[in-house]
């Protein structure tokens, strides 16, 4: 897809506008805007640029006419006329150095002034160095930021967000199935396990004309190049920066080559001891009895059901014992997003949100939500357009006048997330908070502190009898901010004792809590809540994310409040 590129393009030409003495503030906004809308999008530009032409792109929300014409002329042309002279000026990797916790524009623009810092290699020289310690305005405690930040920068390199990988391999299949060369298209490897980062694209295909698929692939817009072609497979170097293995594979063993490819490799090994204990013989062919002769090989449940095994859906799939409940017949039912009727993690333009509460609203409805939970930023979020009490009261008298309005349709809820600050006190008033019809608390400031401090900074927050959600628990930024410094442990047994839901934000770059820590908080029986932390309407399709996280974490539906009726939902925010 085009649509990551441009984002990345539109970030940087606002970074470099934002070091200009004549700062245009709307014209930056505007390119950030967009970003975060092309970020979000799942269907190519250059898809609706072909269908509709430059009038389906100013459609777009927060796309006006000069910035189609800027997305017209990458999709055309490969560049960007202003980004390119921009370059000029400022030769700066931007788009990698922010990535690193504590590094804006600014700095970065310092760090080239001073330095000479063009790039991520640069910058690890100087840090090795010791020279942006000396720098003023940052100090031997930003070096050792800047040093942690490389380095989680360094360990997650080659590996893209799940919200990058997906849309991109669905675009590919879309377009497999649209030539009319194969029968079957489907999506393999970790993509389809759902794992937050992805190391490459797995697609498997079967087809009574190999030579000519092969042909095909090489020519898809997605592909940058050719890595490696034979006359099953080609694997192709993508534009989004990671490569793509496409395999014909004969029909007959199809089912059993998804099961070989989707893993996980632990899994899988798993599995085949089990098949030669029943003296079969398993691998991408097929399963085999003694005689070498094929007994389930199409369909991979079959393969599952021959070994005497349920099926485990493939974000199970990771050795975590989901094998033994297999063999036991008690593999839960996994919560699916069709369960899903409510979200409870939406922000609006009364923060910093690019839509208006209404618009959120009518979105919501399209996709059947049956409510809505508004939880825009408190004060201290200044940045993000924070609300102070005056405002709240306005934005609460708004969403009671829509309510009557959407009335018999989707019920609005009213909520904000309220900063937990560095005391443990929420950043909004009690008379505030008991307007509520939930609280929904997170960190944002002071992310840094020991991990006693700032487990009880939120367990202080949790035992105030107002915090119904904990946001985003680990506060982390996947691939660019570790988790904050907390005891897990006791964060859920506080908040298992105050009758407190555990977020999964669905935003590709937090899903948070993950898997693993969704799997610890289950020990204490907590409930969860899957959001998608909204900022415009297009965020509202991100729901999905967060439910391969949920299932990655062996979650049924009864474990998530927003599968819940409205009433039970309400009755459970009950203190």
């Amino acid at each position: 897809m085009n649509n990551k590129k441009i984002a990345e393009l539109f970030n940087e030409i606002a970074d470099m506008l934002e070091l200009s003495k004549e700062k245009r503030i709307f014209e930056i906004r505007a390119y950030r805007k967009a970003a975060l809308t092309l970020e979000s999008m799942q269907e190519d530009v250059s898809d609706i640029l072909e269908k509709k032409g430059i009038d389906g792109l100013m459609d777009i929300q927060g796309i006006g006419k000069g910035l189609a014409e800027k997305i017209k002329e990458f999709v055309s042309t490969g560049k960007i006329k202003k980004y390119v002279e921009l370059k000029k000026k400022y030769p700066i990797d931007f788009s990698n150095l922010t990535r690193i916790q504590g590094m804006g524009a600014k700095r970065a623009f310092v760090l080239y002034t001073e330095l000479g810092v063009k790039n991520i290699e640069d910058l690890k020289i100087m840090v090795k160095n010791h020279k942006v310690r000396e720098l003023k305005g940052f100090g031997e405690r930003s070096e050792r930021e800047i040093e942690n930040g490389l380095a989680l920068l360094e360990s997650s390199k080659g590996r893209l967000l799940l919200g990058t990988a997906l849309p991109e391999a669905e675009s590919i299949l879309k377009r497999l199935k649209a030539s009319g060369l194969v029968e079957k298209a489907e999506l393999a490897g970790s993509t389809r396990r759902m794992k937050e980062t992805v190391g490459d694209l797995d697609i498997l295909v079967t087809s009574n004309k190999p030579q000519a698929v092969m042909a095909y692939v090489k020519t898809i817009p997605e592909a940058e190049s050719v890595i490696a072609q034979g006359p099953t497979k080609t694997t192709l170097w993508l534009k989004i920066g990671m490569s793509c293995d496409i395999r014909v594979v004969p029909l007959e063993s199809f089912g059993a080559a998804m099961q070989y490819f989707i893993g996980s490799k632990d899994h899988n090994v798993k599995v085949r001891q089990i098949a030669i204990k029943k003296g079969y013989k398993l691998n991408e062919y097929g399963l085999f009895d003694t005689n070498g002769k094929i007994i389930a090989n199409e369909n991979e449940a079959e393969i599952y059901k021959k070994l005497e095994m349920q099926y485990p859906e493939p974000e199970m799939r990771e050795n975590r014992g989901e094998i033994e409940l297999a063999q036991e017949g008690k593999l839960p039912k996994l919560v699916s997003l069709e369960n899903i009727i409510g979200d409870l993690h939406v922000h609006s333009k009364h923060s910093d949100g690019l839509n208006t509460i209404e618009e959120m609203v009518i979105e919501a409805h399209k996709l059947g939500r049956k409510y809505i939970g508004f939880t825009d930023h408190s004060k201290t979020e200044y940045i993000a357009h924070g609300m102070d009490e005056k405002r709240f009261a306005e934005y609460s008298n708004e969403i009671d006048l829509l309510n009557e309005k959407f009335s018999g349709k989707i019920q609005i809820l009213k909520s904000a997330e309220t900063d937990i600050l560095k005391d443990g006190t929420l950043d909004f008033s009690n008379e505030s908070l008991e307007k509520m019809d939930y609280v929904l608390a997170s960190v944002h400031t002071n992310i840094n502190m020991p991990k006693d401090e700032m487990t009880k900074r939120i367990i202080t927050a949790i035992e105030s009898g107002y915090v119904n959600i904990l946001g985003h628990p680990t506060d982390r930024i996947i691939n660019q901010r570790p988790p904050i410094n907390l005891d897990l442990d006791k964060v859920f047994q506080a908040a298992k004792d105050n009758n407190v839901i555990m977020e999964i934000d669905s935003y590709p770059d937090r899903l948070d809590l993950n898997d693993e820590n969704i799997l610890k908080a289950k020990e204490y029986s907590l409930k969860f809540s899957i959001s998608t932390d909204s900022h415009r309407t297009q965020h509202l399709f991100l729901m999905r994310y967060g439910i391969g996280t949920a299932k990655r974490g062996w979650l049924k539906k009864d474990d998530i409040i927003n599968t819940y009726p409205i009433e039970k939902l309400l009755n459970t925010f009950k203190k």
